[in-house]
């Protein structure tokens, strides 16, 4: 899937992913993988179907599905560059990886957020119906190297 729309290009080619730009967004400006190691990145990317949102051939914008393609996915690591925001470019991802023929039918979507809820809300997700039906494993500060 490849969409051009007011000079971005929205894609699922993975041939077109740069994990080094990803990488260095992830470990230095997002709040959830402050100082995560590259090789962390790079195998979530290989194991995660991807889209990137690119300006002029340079990467802006990624988000990834942690899928088994039949049952479950979990949106993760959703970001747009600090000069792209407000564009809107968050919602045009959102309403195409969710139209993506690997994500129909799944029985449940899952994501998790600290500041985006109302994005989210508007392509259906809500919060959780049963949050005491979940538990987790959590290593905090995993990526810190004084661990």
């Amino acid at each position: 899937m490849e969409i051009l729309e007011n000079g971005f290009v929205f894609s699922d080619d993975p041939n077109k992913i740069d994990p080094i730009r990803i990488h260095h967004y992830l470990s230095t400006q997002s709040y959830w993988a402050q100082g995560i190691p590259f090789e962390t990145v790079k195998r979530s990317i290989d194991n995660s179907l991807c889209f990137g949102i690119y300006k002029e051939e340079k990467q802006i914008g990624f988000a990834r599905w942690i899928t088994d393609k039949a049952t479950f996915g979990y949106l993760a690591d959703v970001y747009i560059e600090e000069p792209f925001r407000g564009m809107g470019l968050s919602k045009k991802l959102m309403s195409l990886m969710l139209f993506h023929a690997d994500l129909q039918g799944l029985r449940r979507y899952m994501l998790a957020t600290q500041d985006a809820h109302g994005l989210y809300a508007q392509f259906g997700f809500k919060p959780i119906e049963h949050p005491d039906r979940l538990m987790a494993v959590v290593s905090e500060n995993i990526y810190k190297e004084d661990r």
